[in-house]
C-alpha cells in the first residue's frame, strides 16, 4: 500500500511558500518584483539633483502654499502659520516675545497686535497711549520704516521658499516617508546637515516639509495651489500711522 504522506507534505510546503512570498510581496514588494515607484509620480527613479531641480519647479510654478513650523535664526525663533501668493500673504507669527498677525496686498502692509507689542522698554505715557491706539488693529507699515522689510519677508512666498528649500553641500537621496498619508521621498544635503526636503511621490513632486540644516527649524508645506481672498480690513479695524511706527517690545 502506497502512502500519500510525502504529496501531502509537498503541497503544504507549496501553500507555506505562496503565503510567505505574499507577505513579503506586500512588506518589500520583492517576491514578484514589483514596481516601488508604480502609481507615482516617477520622480523617485530620478537622481537626487533630477528631484530637488523638478521640486523646486513645482514650487516656483505654484499659485499658493501654507507654510506651518519654526525657523531658527540669528533674529530668534518664529512660529509661522502663513498662506502665501505671488499677490501677498496672511497670517500668524509668534516670536519669542511677540505674537502678531501680518497681512500684505501688494505693496500694502499690515500689523496686529497687542497692546504688550507697542509698548516699548521706556513704559512711559507717551508708550502706553500708543499701545492703547495700536493694540488689535490693523496697522499700516509705511514702506520707508525700518521694519517694513523684516516684516514684508514673513509675506514673500518666493522670498519664504527661496531660503527653505536651499539644501547645502551635495545633494543626496534618501529614504521613501509618508507625509500626512501622503507618500514621499527624501533628499538631502550631505547626510542631513545641510537639510533635508521631503518631495511628493503623488501627483505634483511638492516639497511637503523641510528640516533645516544646523537647526534651522522643520516647516510643514501644504495647500499648494488652494487660492484665498486677501481682503482690506474694514476701516474700524484699521490704523494708518503715518509716519515712522513706534519704537516696540517686538
Amino acid at each position: 500500500m502506497t502512502s500519500s504522506a510525502p504529496a501531502v507534505r509537498t503541497r503544504r510546503r507549496t501553500v507555506s511558500a505562496v503565503v510567505l512570498c505574499a507577505g513579503l510581496t506586500v512588506a518589500l514588494t520583492a517576491c514578484a518584483g514589483e514596481d516601488p515607484d508604480k502609481g507615482t509620480n516617477g520622480v523617485g527613479k530620478l537622481t537626487a539633483a533630477q528631484i530637488d531641480k523638478k521640486t523646486r519647479a513645482a514650487a516656483d510654478a505654484a499659485d499658493a502654499v501654507r507654510l506651518t513650523g519654526k525657523l531658527v535664526s540669528k533674529g530668534g525663533t518664529y512660529t509661522l502659520n502663513m498662506q502665501l501668493s505671488s499677490e501677498g500673504g496672511t497670517g500668524s507669527v509668534v516670536s519669542e516675545q511677540n505674537t502678531f498677525d501680518l497681512l500684505r496686498i501688494g505693496d500694502e502692509l499690515y500689523l496686529k497686535a497687542d497692546a504688550g507689542f507697542w509698548k516699548d522698554d521706556k513704559a512711559d505715557d507717551e508708550s502706553d497711549q500708543a499701545a492703547d491706539k495700536l493694540r488689535n488693529k490693523y496697522v499700516k507699515v509705511p514702506e520707508d520704516d525700518p521694519t517694513y522689510q523684516q516684516m514684508r519677508g514673513f509675506t514673500e512666498k518666493d522670498t519664504l521658499l527661496d531660503g527653505l528649500l536651499a539644501l547645502h553641500g551635495k545633494i543626496n537621496k534618501g529614504d521613501r516617508d509618508t507625509i500626512g498619508g501622503v507618500r514621499t521621498v527624501q533628499i538631502m544635503g550631505g547626510k542631513g546637515e545641510g537639510g533635508t526636503l521631503h518631495v511628493s511621490l503623488e501627483s505634483t513632486p511638492y516639497p511637503l516639509r523641510v528640516a533645516r540644516g544646523g537647526g534651522g527649524g522643520t516647516v510643514t508645506l501644504a495647500d499648494w495651489g488652494q487660492t484665498f481672498e486677501l481682503e482690506e480690513p474694514a476701516e474700524g479695524d484699521t490704523v494708518d500711522y503715518g509716519g515712522e511706527l513706534p519704537r516696540t517690545s517686538g
